[in-house]
């Protein structure tokens, strides 16, 4: 889906929400459009769904940080918050692997560059495997932590 229709599906949830008053739903989903906003400004053109996505993941990665720091500091009430809007956030983003799905796609990445250079792949290649991982996972139009397909990737080189 495109950045516009993308746009479009979050200010319709904003009316709906706003309807239930559902003011934490409400924020959440005007954060969404402003960053998505911001980002077009930035670039100074629309967002293709890539870059729409990309800004999605940058909002989750920064509200997970925000989430250990509140634990750190032991404010659980701003930690839920937290974890509340990401529930939000990924609404809109394509469903995210499970571990056993994201191993089986590690696996395969392993053996697609084992077979292009005739060796199990060391840890020196990992950025090839990443790459092919990566690939695999737009193909599959869905998405995974970037900290965890690169565990992943290690144990898999180191195995």
């Amino acid at each position: 889906m495109d950045a516009g229709a993308l746009e479009a599906i979050i200010s319709q949830k904003v009316i709906v929400a706003l309807k239930a008053h559902d003011a934490e739903r409400t924020t959440t989903l005007r954060l969404i459009k402003n960053a998505l906003k911001n980002k077009a400004i930035e670039k100074r053109e629309p967002l293709t769904p890539a870059e729409s996505e990309q800004a999605l993941a940058t909002m989750i990665k920064q509200r997970r940080d925000s989430i250990e720091q509140f634990t750190k500091g032991n404010r659980p009430e701003l930690a839920a918050k937290e974890a509340a809007e990401i529930v939000v956030i990924e609404e809109f983003l394509p469903k995210a692997l499970d571990e056993a799905g994201l191993a089986a796609l590690v696996a395969d990445a392993v053996a697609e560059v084992a077979a292009a250079s005739g060796q199990k792949p060391t840890p020196k290649e990992m950025g090839l495997v990443m790459k092919a991982v990566q690939a695999r996972l737009q193909a599959a139009d869905a998405r995974a932590e970037g900290r965890a397909v690169s565990e992943l990737v290690k144990k898999a080189l180191a195995g």
